[in-house]
């Protein structure tokens, strides 16, 4: 039985569009001398990212908390893989792009974790 509210629906198309950059992260990799993630990091986002699509399909269809809970991990660790460009030298873009990942990560994991609305029982 699918119990996934219309708010979890949201995060879980946030949290998909995400993985998808994720995984297509690795295809694109940072050309040699510029600034940009090293391979091992495209990689890790980029296998975060197909578990990350896994477990949403999964918690789409089944409403399965395990599955939403493996989702919502999955995008968070990918996002702390990107927090050290905060820290380093590089353009004012890429920390702004690093920012509304960062931003966009939030808000898909509170719209997946939030509680799905069921009918209260009825008072007999």
């Amino acid at each position: 039985m699918n119990t996934t509210s219309t708010r979890q629906k949201v995060g879980f198309v946030l949290a998909g569009v995400l993985c998808v950059g994720n995984i297509a992260s690795v295809l694109t990799p940072t050309p040699d001398g510029q600034e940009g993630a090293p391979m091992l990091i495209l990689v890790i986002d980029a296998l975060l990212g197909v578990v990350g699509l896994v477990a949403i399909v999964v918690a789409w269809r089944t409403g399965n908390r395990a599955a939403i809970r493996v989702a919502a991990g999955s995008v968070i660790v990918a996002m702390l893989t990107g927090l050290p460009a905060f820290f380093v030298d590089v353009p004012v873009a890429i920390k702004a792009l690093t920012g509304v990942g960062v931003l966009v990560t939030i808000a898909a994991v509170v719209l997946m974790l939030s509680p799905s609305r069921q009918p209260a029982p009825a008072l007999t």
